[in-house]
């Protein structure tokens, strides 16, 4: 198993057509966008070369590939205004698996490892994230990572005919 990663400079149109099919796949909307009802979970997204080119202006992406394939993203964002511990100097993430070869081969542990590390090389000291309630897999990797809850907040997605919470949760790099 060949895992590299590569930071996202330049879009191309076959990453553009790669991120709308994740983007709208079924199976990882309930798990990568809050959702107010069943209609938001099927209304389809769509990313334009443009939008991403704008995207790469403020979020960093990394890109995750198995052997040649992409297979995923991750990516992390400075002192978004969503944080819910507002702490300067805190990076946002977020990872998407996007093709199920890649899951559940602690792709996303490793993905994750690197992920900390060029925000390590960008001087962050702290590391938020939000996860769903019902999402127990990512939850599990999460706490095995170190990080650790800071809050709840309540109503926040619809998934299976109910709201779930958006769990907030932490890590510092080194020294607080």
């Amino acid at each position: 198993m060949n895992i590299h990663f590569s930071k996202l400079t330049e879009p191309t149109s076959t990453i553009v057509d790669v991120f709308n099919r994740w983007e709208n796949d079924p199976t990882l909307v309930p798990l990568t966008r809050p959702n107010r009802n069943k209609e938001d979970i099927e209304q389809q997204r769509i990313m334009t070369f443009d939008k991403l080119t704008q995207r790469l202006e403020y979020i960093h992406i990394f890109l995750i590939y198995l052997d040649d394939q992409l297979i995923g993203e991750m990516n992390y964002m400075v002192d978004p205004g969503h944080l819910y511990k507002k702490e300067l100097g805190t990076a946002w993430l977020g990872i998407t698996i996007g093709e199920p070869e890649g899951r559940g081969k602690g792709i996303g542990y490793l993905a994750m490892h690197y992920l900390e590390e060029q925000i390590k090389l960008q001087g962050l000291k702290r590391m938020e994230l939000g996860v769903f309630e019902f999402n127990n897999q990512a939850q599990k990797l999460y706490q095995k990572l170190g990080y650790q809850e800071i809050g709840r907040i309540k109503d926040f997605t619809y998934w299976e005919d109910k709201m779930w919470f958006d769990i907030r949760m932490e890590k510092y790099l080194g020294d607080k």
